[in-house]
């Protein structure tokens, strides 16, 4: 029996909640919380009346949509949405009338009776919490797998368990205000990021250090020994810290002859890894030092033999002519599509562009450069990232650059514009949220269009 959960239900029931955002973790947590016998209203900008909306409705939950979604708020128990900053004045005048302010993340670290094990970082998090999942899971372990990857846990946590594993991947926006960290905590890379919503990078870096800020001596911290920011959070880790680097020699988990070694026990050839590209090597080093001591190198090794990725990263969608078109949708900053480009051996077709998050493209103008012989922009950073690979040209002959107004068009002229032999691959380097919802959309959508040509 979950005594945390059950005192939380006698405790909510009855009580007026106010739930901000109507998005994929909170339409499961509203239906939890009318279970409870709460007294909910959801907010949002969005004023679309739904077929799930007229559902909740039906179950008892109102609403106060469109641009004064904010106004009037009154209760005793408030939710925010991750990305929603917490100091909106809204917010904080409901807390002076003495709402509590919390997020269902939050929410799930005060009753969730399993072992978390959350995966925060710039890029990576969502492949690393798909490896740990899957390698604990081998291992014969019950695990559930959420959070930022776009499953929420807390309307799963009536099936958790004491002995359990909850893998959560973290973004910035759900640690910001989080007061509990995990028992093991990874943090895969710190690169500028979020920076349209973050007030500057020391803000972002603050909240990423929240997945380790509230451990004990009994917790474990994993971090990137490569990373200039993550390796300095070494002497603020309150637990045991384990790191790894594929160019740190003397990380305990680190890559030598083509192997990643624990200490010095070999524990994966990377000849294994399915997974295209360094930056997955690394993935997998972080997943490694995750489980130390949990997970059976034999079994690395089967999941490695096995796994095949996680759909939007780097994602091979179908070869068309002899034109090999992949779908990296997640890539939403500069650092993933780094990543993606070099993934390959040889220079690609790409697809780039999109919502601005105020985040430099000098660094990938250079990979532009190196890795890319036909660009396609797309979005409202398309002139940005134009100007980016000008000056990585020092105004000399660039590559042919193309820019178009939609998706649509810039696949159709990226497949007209490749030969027999060549990669096209759409990694944005940016969000998606100046044409589509989110990366998840994004990325169907470039699948259906590949599919269709």
């Amino acid at each position: 029996m979950n005594a945390k959960l059950e005192a939380f239900k006698q405790n909510i029931k009855d009580k007026k909640v106010v739930v901000l955002g109507i998005g994929v973790s909170n339409k499961p947590l509203i239906q939890m919380l009318l279970s409870y016998g709460a007294v909910v209203m959801a907010c949002d900008k969005n004023d679309d009346l739904t077929p799930e909306l007229v559902s909740l409705m039906r179950m008892g939950a109102k609403f106060s949509l469109g641009e004064k979604y904010l106004d009037h708020i009154d209760c005793d128990l408030l939710i925010r949405t991750p990305g929603m900053r917490p100091d909106l004045p809204q917010i904080q005048s409901a807390k002076r009338r003495g709402a509590k302010i919390t997020s269902e993340m939050e929410l799930f670290f005060d009753l969730c009776p399993c072992k978390i094990i959350g995966v925060t970082g710039s890029d990576g998090k969502s492949t690393t919490s798909t490896l740990i999942y899957n390698l604990l899971k081998k291992e014969g372990k019950t695990v559930y797998l959420g959070g930022n990857i776009g499953t929420p846990l807390l309307p799963k946590i009536e099936s958790m368990e004491k002995g359990q594993y909850a893998v959560v991947e973290l973004s910035s926006f759900q640690l910001q205000t989080m007061k509990k960290s995990p028992q093991i905590a990874v943090v895969t890379n710190v690169t500028p990021n979020h920076l349209d919503i973050h007030k500057n990078m020391d803000e972002y870096i603050t909240a990423k250090k929240n997945i380790f800020a509230h451990q004990s001596k009994s917790s474990r911290l994993v971090l990137n020994a490569d990373n200039d920011v993550t390796a300095g959070f070494v002497g603020e880790a309150k637990g045991t810290v384990v790191t790894f680097g594929r160019q740190t020699e003397d990380s305990d988990v680190c890559l030598k002859n083509g192997c990643i070694y624990l200490d010095d026990t070999m524990i994966l050839n990377t000849k294994d890894i399915l997974l295209p590209g360094i930056h997955n090597v690394e993935n997998y080093m972080a997943a490694i030092a995750a489980v130390a001591k949990i997970v059976k190198p034999t079994t690395i090794r089967k999941v490695a033999k096995s796994f095949t990725g996680v759909e939007h990263r780097i994602e091979y969608v179908r070869e068309v002519d002899g034109v090999k078109f992949y779908n990296d949708s997640i890539a939403s900053s500069p650092t993933r599509t780094h990543a993606g480009l070099y993934s390959f051996e040889k220079k690609v077709i790409l697809i780039a562009g999109g919502y601005d998050k105020r985040i430099p493209f000098d660094d990938l103008g250079y990979d532009i450069k190196e890795r890319v012989k036909k660009l396609y922009l797309i979005g409202a950073t398309a002139t940005k990232i134009k100007e980016a690979v000008v000056r990585a040209y020092e105004g000399k002959r660039t590559l042919p650059i193309y820019m178009y107004p939609s998706l649509d068009v810039a696949v159709k002229e990226a497949y007209m514009g490749a030969e027999a032999g060549d990669v096209v691959i759409m990694s944005p380097a940016c969000a998606s949220f100046d044409m589509f919802k989110n990366f998840e959309e994004r990325g169907k959508r470039y699948k259906e269009l590949v599919k269709n040509l």
